[in-house]
Parts: structure tokens; C-alpha cells; sequence
């Protein structure tokens, strides 16, 4: 379910929360709408949004590591890759058709990552792109060093490798998301409660239907940057691809 479409049900749920308020103060007995009932409900609503507020901050702080951690680790491959690269080149022309391996494999790699197309994207956890990279690595095992130097240089290779190796696992397993659904859906009950009592309380014009429309559009606008960001990959709020595209641009020098 796409971020805009669980945002659109979250605003359905407030809105008719909102009316089943209207409707309850128009069908509910006098003595009911008194003050001292009134003041209940307001502490028991109280009660309640402190506990969607810290729910909220919990969403919003997980869906905000998510970002920062798929983004610090895009950045840290980028890196990578490019130090694999100028190892590769100070190893000398055995390491040749390695480079050109790894600059063709990241450049169809990254055009799969910052594509936004979650279809593509897939294709990166493929048996065949596994393969590829494994190649890579495999060759890069048989490269027979003629100095000590060399023998250096093998040896921190495939030590980045095995960096690469773990960036490209965390960035498949991160890119799915980490906000719990569950706790979304008690969230938004919550929220629905909220909506249900202010509006039996309130009077029936236009001046508190829009704001509590308003209120309800923000609430969802809010869940649906937090799913957003849930999904660095795909969707609106993506990463940025900037050290991608300047890794690729120093590749083979």
C-alpha cells in the first residue's frame, strides 16, 4: 500500500470520526453535554493525545533513522567503491578488467537504486546480480600479486570488498521500511477517538467543521511523511543521489 493511499484512509477515518461526534451530539441525552461530562471527556481526550503525541514521536523518529541510515550508507559505498577503484589502479594493469567490471556493475547499480521504481529495484536482490558481484570478488581472489606491495594491495582490496559486500545487504534490508504497522493502526484509532469526542462537543457550523478538517488534513499529511521517509528509495522523499553519481564519475581514472 502506497504512502498517499494509507494517508487518504487516515483522513477517512478522522472524517468519519468527526461526523459520528456530530451525529452522537445530536441524538445524545442534555444532561450528557453538561459541563461536568464535558470536563471528563476533555481529561480523558487529554489523556489520550499524550499518548498518540509520544506514539507519533516514536513514528517520526524511526522513520527519520531509516532515512539517515540507507543515506549515510549510500554515501559510505559511494566511498567505497571509488577507494576500491584507486587501490585497483595502483595494483597495475592485471586489476584492468576488474575496474571495468565494477564501474559497469555499480553504474547499472546505481541507475537501479536512485531510480524511485520499486520494480527496478528489486532486480538488485536477484541471483544474478548476486552473481555478479561475486565475480567480481572471485576475481579479484585470483589476482596474483608479484611484490610485496602488490600483495598489500590484494589484500586491502578484498578487505573493501567485504565492506561493499555488507553495505549492499544493509541497503536491501533497510530500503523495506522499519515503521510498525500495528502501532500505526492503535495510533490512528487513538487519533480517531480524539476526533470523535472533540466533535461531540463542539458546536455544528462552518467555522469548527473546517477546523477540525484541517486538523485531520494535517494528521494525515503528517502520516504520510513518516511513510515517506520510511522509504528512502521510492516515493516522493528520496535520497539523494549526489555522491552516487560523483563516485561514478571517478570511477576508471
Amino acid at each position: 500500500m502506497s504512502s498517499l493511499t494509507t494517508a487518504l484512509i487516515v483522513f477517512a477515518c478522522l472524517f468519519i470520526s468527526m461526523m459520528l461526534g456530530f451525529f452522537l451530539r445530536g441524538v445524545a441525552p442534555q444532561h450528557h453535554l453538561e459541563t461536568d461530562s464535558k470536563d471528563t471527556v476533555k481529561l480523558a481526550t487529554g489523556l489520550i493525545a499524550t499518548l498518540s503525541a509520544l506514539v507519533l514521536g516514536l513514528l517520526v523518529a524511526s522513520a527519520r533513522d531509516s532515512f539517515n541510515q540507507v543515506s549515510g550508507e549510500l554515501m559510505r559505498m559511494a566511498v567505497r567503491v571509488v577507494l576500491l577503484d584507486r587501490v585497483l589502479a595502483q595494483y597495475g594493469p592485471d586489476a584492468k578488467e576488474i575496474r571495468v567490471l565494477m564501474k559497469t556493475g555499480y553504474s547499472t547499480a546505481s541507475d537501479l537504486m536512485l531510480s524511485g521504481d520499486e520494480a527496478q529495484q528489486m532486480q538488485l536482490d536477484t541471483p544474478e546480480a548476486l552473481a555478479r558481484w561475486e565475480n567480481i570478488q572471485a576475481k579479484l581472489r585470483e589476482l596474483s600479486p608479484q611484490s610485496d606491495a602488490q600483495r598489500g594491495l590484494k589484500s586491502r582490496a578484498l578487505e573493501i570488498s567485504d565492506e561493499l559486500t555488507g553495505s549492499r545487504w544493509l541497503l536491501i534490508v533497510q530500503s523495506k521500511g522499519s515503521v510498525s504497522m500495528p502501532l500505526l493502526v492503535v495510533l490512528v484509532f487513538w487519533l480517531s477517538m480524539i476526533f470523535t469526542a472533540w466533535s461531540v462537543y463542539a458546536p455544528r457550523n462552518t467555522i469548527v467543521t473546517a477546523a477540525l478538517l484541517a486538523c485531520a488534513m494535517c494528521v494525515s499529511g503528517a502520516i504520510f511523511l513518516i511513510l515517506e521517509m520510511d522509504s528512502p528509495m521510492t516515493g516522493l522523499i528520496r535520497v539523494s543521489g549526489t555522491a552516487v553519481r560523483a563516485a561514478l564519475s571517478h570511477l576508471g581514472e
